[in-house]
């Protein structure tokens, strides 16, 4: 039995930070309490990023701001972006909420208890037997492993209908407080938005994008490459500048289990779809992988317009090959906390585009 992709969709809040904006704000925020601030501002220039989206204004991250109110916002931003990014997977699959059996919501940036898709049920209209499936602590690596859960609830239940959701609001991690580099890094790359798929058994008319076996793949001794650190101001990001060291050396291996647990090979790929964690992630990746550099191009064009979103980039960057008219055998892979890669197989036809 095979699950299919019915739709993607994704979603940014309304407020548009410009990368040099950024940086004007940050040296005045963090020049004075961090002597080396402007060395490694230099990274604000080799990013990769022209512009970000974030739920809250600029002048917010001039305040000082506790985890009660940073979570606060989480709520109704991340809310609001469960809602647009949900709607709008809906509608491009010809889908109703009601007719919605299960959800899956990835999210990692902020707690929710009762979950966003509990939040958003009366809004959205989904059913009082909707099954819900709320997962945290993916991190970057949850747009993969998100899908994953959602092709397996698929599988579960023939014709049910899946919705999966990855809302992520980044930017409100952000710290004035720590002076450590990787909150500088932080500042540098992270942002906000949302991303849905709709998935089931049923085939849709016409040509459909089916999922292959999925790959996991975590190492050992590995917890404090990337994660967070919690304490009364709020999240607090790791971060380790070892991550695109680590991807040269470790990911081909993972990969390549990955390829032949969906009896795939590498040179037979068509189309790699990564996370754009930065833009030396995405150099790292494009060595490893050996393709030809500069080759995965949707993936920096959305760190450009997007920054680094977490779990949603990669819906973003597979939206955007679907919608080019891209096709053939892909991967879809993303790396996150774990510290984890987590991979998804696609075989798109010709003409899928929008």
């Amino acid at each position: 039995m095979t699950a299919y992709l019915h739709s993607t969709a994704v979603a940014v809040p309304p407020y548009v930070l410009e990368q040099g904006e950024v940086v004007a704000h940050a040296r005045e925020i963090l020049a004075p309490r961090y002597p080396e601030f402007d060395r490694i501002a230099r990274a604000f220039h080799t990013a990769g990023i022209d512009r970000r989206h974030s739920v809250v204004p600029i002048e917010w991250f001039r305040g000082t701001h506790g985890w009660a109110e940073r979570n606060a916002r989480y709520m109704e931003g991340a809310t609001e972006l469960f809602v647009q990014a949900a709607g709008r997977a809906l509608e491009a699959a010809g889908w109703t909420a009601e007719e919605v059996d299960c959800i899956v919501t990835v999210s990692s940036t902020g707690i929710a208890t009762p979950t966003l898709e509990a939040q958003a049920l009366v809004r959205m209209g989904f059913r009082e037997d909707v099954l819900r499936v709320p997962v945290f602590g993916l991190g970057c690596a949850g747009g993969v492993s998100g899908a994953i859960v959602a092709q397996r609830m698929a599988l579960a239940a023939p014709g049910d209908r899946v919705l999966m959701v990855a809302v992520e609001t980044c930017s409100l991690a952000f710290r004035a407080d720590r002076m450590q580099k990787a909150d500088i890094i932080a500042a540098v790359l992270f942002a906000d938005g949302a991303a849905a798929l709709c998935l089931s058994t049923d085939r849709p008319e016409g040509q459909a994008v089916a999922l292959g076996r999925p790959h996991q793949h975590t190492w050992r001794e590995t917890l404090p490459i990337m994660g967070w650190d919690v304490d009364d101001t709020g999240l607090g990001v790791v971060f380790d500048r070892s991550i695109p060291d680590f991807v040269r050396s470790e990911y081909l291996p993972a990969a390549e289990a990955a390829l032949a647990r969906a009896g795939m090979r590498r040179g037979k790929v068509d189309r790699f779809v990564c996370h754009p964690g930065g833009a030396k992630v995405v150099s790292a990746l494009e060595r490893v992988l050996r393709l030809e550099q500069g080759s995965l191009t949707d993936e920096r064009d959305v760190l450009r317009d997007y920054g680094n979103m977490s779990s949603p980039t990669v819906i973003f960057v597979l939206d955007r090959v679907l919608r080019g008219g891209q096709s053939g055998r892909m991967m879809a892979c993303a790396l996150g906390p774990g510290f984890t890669a987590a991979f998804l197989p696609l075989d798109v036809p010709e003409r899928i585009a929008a």
